[in-house]
């Protein structure tokens, strides 16, 4: 027997409570390999698991936790054997299908990554999704001609896991980088990570209405979406490109066309879900190479299963700062 935290749902009145339980292997999905995890994360997504389910969650009782690193114990498919150290993200695994908030797991091989030469298990999941996305965007924007020195690149929602990691990314690439928040008390914290200007929420949160505004940045990682990006559009210089992850901000786009057409930028849809195992490994060994570890650390903040519940209501509001590092033994 072992720990997990695990979430039911009264089918009466339809609520759902989390508690950490006791759970045997038996209980866990039919899959090929069997992982001792070691760490997890909390993510946007864990808080709706963990809470309300947000339509993520199929089947009651069930274990959220969307990543988690540890060690395979088990395993009938050749590519990995007891003893090796893995990564999972994605492929639905903490909402369609168990989690990583257990001291065990069974997932399929496919959604698995060898961890990267150089990361421990609690590095890799102090990145976790969230860092992984953000690697991901930056690739993007590198893919679509980003480099150092053309001037600044912004980072929406910087004081969240993605903007984070994003931040600490572009600053030790080299960037200039400007870091939107709505929490002033978080200026310290980022200009910590690498942040050469603070932009307050305010400044760029509205609409206006005309189509492109001065030319202004030469990137941008968004995490908001809504009338943040709609506005971010119309300030990216030209051939310029947004990398767009999340939609903190809401999920329509109030947009025109103009900054498309007269100005050539680009937007980035960035999935960190169902990306192919190649990029997942390229964007894993670009974490190791290129996110400083002290900058990372200085973003983690650690629990444990029993403090799930609070977080998972937590970042629902916005009040989880960096990134949060499960240690599901503890």
């Amino acid at each position: 027997m072992f720990n997990a935290l695990v979430v039911e749902k009264d089918e009466d009145s339809g609520k759902t409570s989390a508690a950490v339980k006791q759970i045997g292997l038996d209980d866990l999905p039919e899959a090929e390999v069997t992982v001792a995890v070691e760490y997890s994360t909390v993510n946007y997504k864990d808080g709706l698991c963990i809470g309300p389910g947000g339509g993520l969650v199929r089947k009651y009782p069930h274990v959220p936790g969307i990543d988690f690193a540890g060690t395979v114990e088990e395993s009938s498919d050749a590519r990995y054997t007891p003893g090796d150290k893995v990564v999972l993200t994605g492929w639905r695994v903490g909402e369609a299908h168990w989690g990583g908030y257990s001291q065990k797991a069974r997932v399929k091989a496919d959604w698995l990554v060898p961890l990267p030469e150089g990361l421990s298990t609690r590095q890799a999941m102090a990145v976790g999704t969230a860092g992984f996305t953000a690697m991901l965007a930056v690739m993007a924007l590198e893919d679509h001609g980003l480099v150092p020195g053309h001037g600044p690149v912004l980072v929406t929602g910087a004081a969240g896991g993605v903007g984070s990691v994003a931040t600490a990314i572009l600053a030790h690439l080299g960037h200039e980088v400007a870091a939107v928040t709505g929490r002033p008390e978080t200026e310290e914290y980022l200009r910590g990570l690498g942040a050469t200007k603070i932009v307050a929420r305010e400044e760029i949160n509205e609409t206006v209405k005309r189509p492109l505004e001065a030319e202004t940045w030469t990137g941008c990682v968004d995490a908001v979406g809504g009338a943040m990006l709609a506005r971010v559009l119309g300030q990216m210089k030209y051939g310029a490109s947004v990398s767009a992850v999340g939609l903190a901000g809401g999920a329509a786009l109030p947009a025109t066309v103009v900054p498309f057409l007269l100005r050539g930028v680009n937007l980035l849809g960035i999935d960190s879900v169902m990306q192919p195992y190649a990029n997942r490994l390229r964007a894993w060994e670009r974490v190791a190479k290129d996110l400083p570890m002290d900058k990372l650390e200085a973003m983690v903040h650690s629990a444990t299963l029993g403090d799930l519940p609070g977080l998972g209501r937590d970042i629902l509001k916005g009040q989880v700062k960096g990134r949060v590092v499960v240690d599901v033994n503890a």
